[in-house]
């Protein structure tokens, strides 16, 4: 659905994208991850035409993009943008109608909206009036009155507590749902796990990693699984063999332990079982994953490190 080739862009000598090529599909929820700095606003103006890159194209289904493509796409920027004199719905209204919306649909949309958010006594209310995760949800309603079939949204969380985060992040999931797609750029790692179908990573202008978040997980497991059990600890390492190493322990409560172990040489997640039962109470096991955190920093604290 949208297709970024060969990007380029400098800002006096500064480069801020270095041939980056990306896709999102139809449907899917694209993460935009990278460190500050990295490049991921430039790249998000550049789809949105606010800024012209150097080189390459931005295709929409295939299409060069134009201008009228905007019309189609709705845009939450970090730096939030909303006129703080004038009411909610004169500001929905407004922004609506440069989408192309007639005052009557903005104003039933918007209706729509906040009664959905159980917020319907903001309308008359004043942007300066609103608290900052109240004007975050605003703008989150004025980017997608007009229905867009590419959402982009840049650190949509800032400013948003638990259950509203919450909220947001259950929207994004039914509008991908209804066959949306969605661009997030965000450092929530967390967010990023529970909903982004793939991701890419941008670091000093360049795309280092691309994919489906499952096959990067996957790819960059190192052969970890805990086992929580009831027992002895003293019993539970005598039971293992060099095959296996204890990385870490974590002691809940008396009798009961979380262990870490890794896998040395051909050694399996069965083998690991069997010279455990019956030494211990086993209650769970499990592999495990390393976070899209965990990758995050793999990954660009290594590209800092060498930039210093």
């Amino acid at each position: 659905m949208l297709s970024v080739e060969h990007i380029s862009k400098s800002f006096f000598r500064k480069q801020a994208l270095d041939d980056v090529s990306l896709g999102a599909e139809k449907g899917e929820i694209f993460g935009l991850l990278g460190p500050n700095g990295a490049g991921k606003t430039t790249l998000i103006r550049i789809i949105n035409r606010i800024v012209e890159p150097d080189n390459g194209v931005v295709r929409i289904n295939g299409a060069i993009m134009t201008r009228k493509h905007l019309e189609h796409i709705g845009y939450m920027p970090e730096e939030r943008g909303l006129y703080k004199s004038m009411t909610v719905e004169d500001h929905a209204v407004f922004l609506g109608r440069l989408r192309g919306l007639s005052k009557q649909d903005v104003t039933a949309k918007l209706n729509y909206w906040l009664d959905k958010f159980e917020i319907g006594d903001w309308k008359k209310k004043r942007i300066e009036e609103l608290s900052k995760g109240m004007a975050q949800k605003v703008q989150f309603i004025c980017t997608v009155l007009h229905e867009p079939e590419l959402l982009i949204l840049d650190e949509p969380y800032s400013g948003f507590d638990p259950i509203n985060t919450e909220l947001i992040k259950n929207e994004l999931i039914h509008m991908r749902n209804q066959g949306k797609t969605i661009v997030l750029s965000t450092h929530n790692m967390k967010s990023v796990e529970e909903i982004c179908d793939r991701v890419a990573l941008i670091h000093h202008s360049k795309k280092l990693l691309e994919g489906r978040v499952a096959d990067i997980q996957e790819e960059r497991k190192e052969g970890l699984y805990a086992i929580r059990f009831r027992g002895n600890m003293i019993a539970f390492a005598n039971a293992l063999w060099s095959g296996f190493e204890v990385v870490d322990t974590e002691n809940p409560s008396d009798n009961l332990f979380i262990v870490r172990v890794k896998m040395r040489g051909e050694n399996t997640f069965d083998d690991l079982l069997k010279v455990l039962i019956g030494q211990v109470k086993i209650e769970a096991a499990w592999e495990v994953l390393p976070t899209m955190q965990d990758i995050f920093i793999s990954i660009v604290q290594p590209k800092l490190t060498e930039a210093l």
